[in-house]
């Protein structure tokens, strides 16, 4: 995945997506009944959302019943060991020498010492454990990636002119905010991508979770900004930046990067033009979004400088066609350029 940089600074912060489905090295010691591991619907779906396999976790539940609690620190065991979801580290390697288990060629075995000096570094454990995810998403969704650029230039010099109105109560606007705002109301003109799949079905979802992919010194982290449609973009520019710092301290816990509907990815605070991110599972899209040029944009009559923002928008094309995603672009596009049209 891309890489990113903070997102507290007032432009569009720069992040890429990794997700962080984790799973822990204990052994199985979860109670089963006929078979089957005792939990809840709600705990089942927290599991499965996150990519824990119940039948690792210890179940500390009434009649050995797995609690939500015992997901959280089944997670939170793995993230401390580094170990790859529901793997041991003998079966991991074993998965890695014959490709993953996915009929690949086995990785290259290269003695690189034979070339020349080299060093080497163990992975962090976030990427240790968001790799497997990444690979499967990469692997497993026939993804596209669709571009359009947004017309900011109203949007940017709205947003200056509040952050200095509202500087002496110390409340900021950042593009990001308002890029997730924008998002909630593109979801919900286009339901489709406010989905996951589940088999045969299609799970249309009534709330608005937006994740962010943010920067820390160990790897990308996504947090998510729980009930998006119903807090104010001055709410969601503090949420993320609190997250985003917590991100960075290390303080994450699973609730915070969990029920995601949509991730948005943001390389502004470093640059580029577009990028193809991966879309997040079990989520069917991921919107990029590259550093905002100034760009000459002809009006009718002569060309006018136009500060534009470029959007890479990557679908699961077995729920989202072309037409569709280039829609919801063209939309998405048009909320940014004129804010107004989020309130109708």
């Amino acid at each position: 995945a891309p890489g990113a940089a903070p997102l507290a600074d007032g432009g569009p912060s720069a992040s890429a997506p990794t997700s962080m489905p984790v799973a822990s090295p204990a052994a199985p010691s979860a109670v089963t009944l006929g078979g089957k591991v005792h939990a809840s619907p709600s705990v089942r779906a927290f599991a499965r959302e996150l990519g824990v396999d119940l039948g690792q976790v210890k179940a500390t539940g009434p009649k050995g019943r797995i609690l939500k609690e015992d997901v959280a620190g089944f997670i939170k065991a793995a993230m401390t060991s580094g170990v790859v979801p529901g793997k041991t580290p003998a079966a991991a390697a074993a998965g890695a020498s014959l490709g993953g288990g996915l009929d690949l060629l086995p990785w290259p075995k290269v003695d690189f010492a034979k070339f020349g000096e080299i060093e080497v570094k163990p992975l962090s454990r976030i990427k240790k454990i968001s790799g497997q995810n990444l690979a499967r998403n990469w692997v497993m969704i026939p993804a596209v990636t669709y571009h359009e650029d947004a017309d900011i230039t109203d949007l940017e010099a709205f947003r200056v002119q509040m952050n200095k109105e509202y500087e002496k109560s110390g409340k900021k606007l950042t593009m990001l905010a308002f890029i997730i705002k924008a998002s909630v109301r593109a979801l919900q003109e286009f339901p489709e991508f406010n989905t996951s799949l589940d088999g045969d079905n299609l799970v249309y979802k009534k709330y608005f979770n937006i994740a962010f992919a943010a920067d820390t010194p160990n790897g990308l982290v996504v947090p998510v900004v729980k009930d998006a449609d119903k807090k104010s973009v001055f709410d969601i520019a503090a949420e993320t930046g609190a997250l985003a710092k917590k991100a960075r301290d290390g303080k994450l816990g699973p609730a915070d990067m969990s029920g995601a509907c949509f991730t948005i990815s943001s390389l502004g605070g470093i640059g580029g033009t577009y990028f193809a991110p991966i879309v997040n599972a079990p989520e069917v899209a991921i919107l990029g979004v590259n550093k905002s040029v100034m760009k000459p944009v002809w009006d009718g009559k002569a060309f006018v400088p136009r500060l534009t923002l470029p959007m890479s928008l990557t679908a699961d094309h077995r729920v989202i066609d072309g037409a569709l995603a280039t829609r919801f672009n063209v939309y998405l596009a048009q909320l940014l350029a004129d804010f107004r049209r989020v309130m109708l």
